[in-house]
C-alpha cells in the first residue's frame, strides 16, 4: 500500500504514531476527531429527520386512504341512476387489470349540512356499506353507530367526529342536506334539502377528513344530488403506490368520457406541500453537514502548517508535490469516509428505534412531545428509507472531498528549502 495512506492515516488520528508524546500529534489529531465527530453529528441528524418526516407522511397518508380509494373511475355530466347501473359493468372491465383488488359504487358531491344556526360545508360520499370494506376500511372507524346503518331509503348519515362536534349533534340527532341545485319559482331560488339523521360517527384522525366529510347510502345520495357531483366506481388496487401507473393503464382501456383518477391526484396539494417541506429539511439540515466540512477544511489547513518540517523532509528525500498532496487528501478522505460511516449508523440506530429511545426519554424526563389533546397520534413515528440514507451519505462524502482540495494544494506547493531555513 502507498506510503501517503499510511502518513495521512497517522494525521487521521487513525493509525498509531511513533512520537505519541509530541504536543503537536495530538493537537492534530483532536481537531482531526473534532471533524469526523461533526460530521457523524450532522449526518446523523440529517437521516433522523428525514426518517420523522417520512413516518408523518406514511401515517398521514394511511389515515387518508383508511376512508378514501386508491383509484375513482366516474363520468362527468352522466346522470347518477345511469352511472349506478351501469357500475357493475365498469367494474367488471377494471377487474381485467391484475392490480385491481375490489370495487364498490359511489356518489361524490358538495352539500351543505344544516343543524338550528349551524350550517357547515361538506364534503358527501355515497357509498354501498355491503361492497365498501372491499375498497376502504371506513367501517373500523366509527367511534358511534356503524356503516351498517347506513340503509337505501332511510336517509341515515355518517358524520366525521370533527363536523358532528361543529354542529352540536350526535347519533339520534336530525340535519338537513342541502344540495347545490334547487328551483327557481316566484320567491326566488329554492335549494333542493332533504332531513337525515345522524346514524353513525367516524374519526380517522386526519383533521380535514373528520371536520368535512360525510357518508350516506349511495341511492340517497343519488336521489339527493341527482346531477350534481360525480358518480362511478371506487376501486383499490395490491400496491397503492403504484395507484397513478394502474389509473394510466384503466384509463386507456376505458370508453370515452370516463376518468380514472387516483388517491395522489386527488390529495395533490397536501403531497406537493409534503415534498417542499422535505426538500427544504434537507437544504437546511444539510448546512450542518457543510458546517462540519468546513471545520475539515480549517483542520486540514491547520494540519498542512503544524506538519511544514514533515512536508519538506518527504519533499527532499523525493517525494512529488502529487505524493505530499495525496498524503493530505488521505487524510481528509479518511476523516469524511469514518465520520460519514459513524454518522450513518448512528443514524440508522436511532431512526430505526424511535419508538423505544422517544418513550424513555419522556418518562426520564417527565415531558410528552406529541400531546393526544393536540396531535392525532401520540407516538413519534419514523419510516427510514434507503435513498434517503444514500443521499445523505453521498452528500457528506463529496463535501468532505471538496473540504481536502485547497489544503492538499497548498501542501503540494510549499517549497522545502524555505521551510528548513527558518525551522
Amino acid at each position: 500500500m502507498p506510503y501517503e495512506f499510511w502518513i495521512g492515516a497517522r494525521y487521521a488520528g487513525l493509525a498509531p504514531s511513533r512520537r505519541r508524546g509530541r504536543s503537536g500529534d495530538r493537537f492534530v489529531s483532536f481537531i482531526a476527531a473534532s471533524s469526523m465527530a461533526g460530521i457523524a453529528l450532522g449526518v446523523a441528524a440529517l437521516i433522523i429527520v428525514l426518517s420523522v418526516m417520512n413516518g408523518f407522511q406514511v401515517q398521514v397518508r394511511d389515515r387518508m386512504l383508511s376512508v378514501l380509494p386508491h383509484i375513482e373511475v366516474y363520468a362527468p355530466g352522466v346522470p347518477h341512476e345511469e352511472m349506478l347501473g351501469a357500475w357493475k359493468g365498469l367494474a367488471d372491465q377494471a377487474f381485467k387489470d391484475p392490480a385491481v383488488r375490489g370495487a364498490a359504487p359511489f356518489v361524490a358531491a358538495q352539500g351543505m349540512i344544516a343543524r338550528g344556526q349551524a350550517l357547515q360545508g361538506v364534503q358527501l360520499r355515497g357509498i354501498d356499506p355491503t361492497l365498501e370494506d372491499q375498497v376502504s376500511q371506513l367501517s373500523g372507524q366509527f367511534v358511534a353507530g356503524g356503516m351498517d346503518t347506513l340503509t337505501a331509503g332511510g336517509f341515515g348519515i355518517a358524520l366525521g367526529m370533527q363536523l358532528a362536534q361543529a354542529l352540536g349533534v350526535g347519533q339520534g340527532d336530525t340535519v338537513m342536506v342541502l344540495a347545490p341545485q334547487g328551483s327557481i319559482s316566484p320567491a326566488g331560488f329554492t335549494p333542493r334539502m332533504r332531513q337525515f339523521t345522524v346514524t353513525g360517527v367516524f374519526s380517522t384522525g386526519y383533521y380535514e377528513y373528520d371536520a368535512t366529510l360525510a357518508f350516506m347510502h349511495v341511492d340517497d345520495a343519488a336521489r339527493v344530488f341527482r346531477d350534481s357531483g360525480n358518480s362511478g366506481v371506487r376501486l383499490r388496487i395490491a400496491d397503492m403506490q403504484a395507484a397513478p401507473q394502474v389509473a394510466r393503464r384503466l384509463q386507456a382501456m376505458l370508453p370515452g368520457g370516463l376518468y380514472a383518477q387516483d388517491w395522489t391526484q386527488n390529495n395533490r396539494t397536501w403531497f406537493a406541500a409534503v415534498q417542499t417541506e422535505k426538500r427544504m429539511m434537507f437544504i437546511i439540515l444539510t448546512l450542518i453537514v457543510a458546517v462540519a466540512a468546513f471545520n475539515l477544511l480549517s483542520s486540514l489547513v491547520m494540519a498542512v502548517k503544524d506538519k511544514r518540517s514533515d512536508i519538506a523532509i518527504l519533499r527532499s528525500i523525493g517525494a512529488t508535490p502529487r505524493e505530499v498532496a495525496r498524503v493530505f487528501l488521505v487524510q481528509g478522505a479518511l476523516i469524511g469516509v469514518v465520520g460519514t460511516a459513524l454518522g450513518v449508523g448512528l443514524g440508522c440506530l436511532v431512526a430505526f428505534n424511535v419508538d423505544v429511545i422517544v418513550p424513555f426519554i419522556e418518562r426520564m424526563l417527565n415531558i410528552e412531545f406529541l400531546p393526544q389533546q393536540i396531535y392525532f397520534i401520540s407516538e413519534l413515528p419514523s419510516e427510514p428509507e434507503a435513498k434517503d440514507i444514500i443521499v445523505v451519505a453521498l452528500t457528506s462524502l463529496v463535501l468532505s472531498l471538496l473540504a481536502t482540495l485547497y489544503p492538499s494544494w497548498r501542501a503540494s506547493s510549499l517549497q522545502p528549502a524555505q521551510v528548513l531555513r527558518h525551522d
